[in-house]
């Protein structure tokens, strides 16, 4: 009794799923898988990690989002805590860039210059854009090493005239007074003003016109 052969079935290889663009996090207890989602992004990392990784990735390849988002996370902590390490190697590395495009392009403006004016030109501006950007960025990460001094000044009291400055007062403190300046209009002394004069002598005497007053006779009325 003849018998056929068998023909052994093709076996496919197991292919894992591409998880590259997938965001692989935990759930916290009580929170909507929405309500994940929107955190998300909304957030300050989760959108910029993934610009990020759309401009890396002609230089490096498709990035793992999900280490991404780690490592964008880590980096903004540190700033957070006070590390400001990354941050300086970030704007020098950036200052060192700026610097070869501004060099590459001032090449190109001399190897047009006498025959293509315009490419000169166009190539010049680029370049010294580049410059002006390189130089903001050093001066940046030098204000990050050395910050500014900051100075702080009193303002003094001064006025002219009869006027008062309180400065420092907080809100609700009594007004401090002030030695030469009342308070109270109805106890201010004279002579504030040109025409107005203190009588510092003594009491005068009346006057000797009609000194001697005649009395006053009975006055006659109609009777009722």
């Amino acid at each position: 009794m003849a018998t056929k052969p068998t023909k052994a079935k093709a076996v496919k290889a197991f292919t894992p799923p591409n998880t590259a663009n997938t965001l692989i996090t935990e759930q916290p207890g009580g929170k909507r898988k929405e309500r994940v989602l929107a955190e998300f992004g909304l957030s300050s990392i989760v959108p910029n990690t993934s610009t990020a990784r759309i401009f890396a990735k002609g230089s490096f390849g498709e990035l793992d989002l999900t280490e991404s988002v780690r490592a964008m996370t880590d980096h903004t902590r540190a700033v957070q805590a006070g590390n400001l390490a990354g941050v300086e190697a970030t704007l020098a590395a950036q200052a060192v860039a700026l610097d070869a495009i501004f060099n590459e392009l001032a090449r190109r403006a001399a190897a047009n210059m006498g025959e293509y004016l315009n490419a000169t030109e166009i190539y010049l501006r680029l370049g010294l854009k580049a410059q002006a950007q390189c130089r903001a960025t050093l001066q940046t990460l030098a204000e990050i090493k050395n910050p500014p001094a900051v100075a702080f000044v009193n303002q003094a009291n001064i006025a002219n005239g009869p006027q008062q400055v309180n400065n420092g007062l907080s809100a609700g403190s009594a007004p401090v007074a002030r030695a030469g300046i009342s308070s109270n209009p109805s106890s201010e002394l004279l002579e504030v003003t040109h025409d107005e004069r203190m009588d510092a002598g003594t009491t005068g005497r009346a006057g000797g016109a009609d000194s001697q007053l005649a009395t006053v006779g009975a006055v006659q009325r109609s009777e009722d």
